[in-house]
């Protein structure tokens, strides 16, 4: 079975009428896509309106207070003398190359969600039992799964036990900055497939039957159907998932490195979001603190329009 016979089989059950009249006359293209977009816009305006209230003050006031050298009582105004300090800060260059290293954490999760969701999706023996499952580390809050790995990687933790019954001396974990992230990825990982492996599903369920349907019956196997129907079907899904994970990466750290390794040894297991902490709460400038903050609030919108725009989230198909 060629590529080009596959492709057209496909496009054709896509665009077959699934009821109605046949004899109607079709639907402008986009006419319907507006419709939804504004409906769309209606149902989520009010969250909108509470999320852009109780949030546009906190970042007005750290904006402003970035700009100054203050401890939350006294205003002293340094303009931008803080952001060339964070700018020329070693710490903070090290700090971020920590965060580049939690990145390995994206394509593990993206994988193992998308081996998990593929299975749920084929209806394996037992799919809504190891569903749930699957879903279970996510309700658990980042202090717990901290707390587990912390223990379970720990000196006396079970995972030195096991490696002690094998002969081997135990390994400190967590005094060694690249072995500590190591532990915190795969807490990462561990934590955040669940959910990802959802969104992969949901994404899985709306393909039109008909078009794998089609296929079959032009003779493409499994693999041909995964690569050339599934896989490019749920793109916007995959670009959707990698966008929310980076963004996690630099912003959503802080719980499982302050319960792990409150970002020792020394700044080897540091991420930004720490930094922000230490900087603005141990110590008695709040503007040190608030100026980091708004440089990764600017990163992460720019990392994110780049990110949109490589995914082309917003094009139609």
């Amino acid at each position: 079975m060629s590529i080009a016979s596959l492709t057209s089989r496909v496009g054709a059950a896509s665009a077959a009428p699934t009821g109605g009249d046949p004899s109607a006359k079709p639907r402008r293209p986009g006419a319907l896509h507006k419709k939804d977009r504004v409906i769309g816009l209606l149902a989520v305006l009010p969250a909108l309106l509470l999320v852009v209230t109780f949030s546009a003050y906190p970042i007005a006031f750290a904006f402003f207070i970035s700009f100054t050298r203050t401890n939350g009582l006294t205003f002293e105004w340094r303009w931008f003398e803080n952001y060339i300090a964070m700018a020329t800060d070693p710490i903070v260059q090290q700090v971020f190359l920590n965060n580049l290293k939690f990145l390995i954490a994206i394509p593990l999760v993206i994988f193992i969600a998308v081996v998990v969701s593929i299975l749920l999706f084929e209806r394996v023996r037992g799919w809504k039992f190891f569903r749930v499952i699957f879903f279970l580390p996510n309700v658990l809050s980042v202090a717990v799964i901290g707390i587990m790995f912390r223990n379970a990687f720990g000196y006396y933790g079970g995972v030195n036990q096991a490696l002690g019954l094998f002969g081997i001396e135990p390994v400190e974990f967590f005094t060694d900055g690249n072995l500590a992230i190591a532990i915190i990825i795969l807490a990462l990982v561990w934590s955040g497939f669940g959910y990802m492996s959802l969104l992969l599903f949901a994404g899985l369920t709306a393909i039109n039957p008909a078009v794998f349907e089609a296929a079959a019956i032009d003779g493409a196997g499994w693999w041909k159907r995964l690569w050339y129907i599934t896989l490019p079907n749920i793109r916007r899904v995959l670009g959707f998932v990698f966008i929310i994970n980076v963004i996690y990466t630099f912003t959503g750290l802080f719980g499982f490195v302050f319960v792990m390794t409150a970002g020792g040894p020394g700044y080897d297991t540091t991420t930004i979001d720490y930094l922000v902490y230490l900087r603005a709460f141990s110590s008695s400038n709040l503007g040190s603190g608030a100026a980091l903050a708004v440089m990764l609030f600017l990163f992460i919108g720019i990392l994110t329009l780049l990110q949109n725009k490589v995914f082309k989230l917003q094009e139609e198909d």
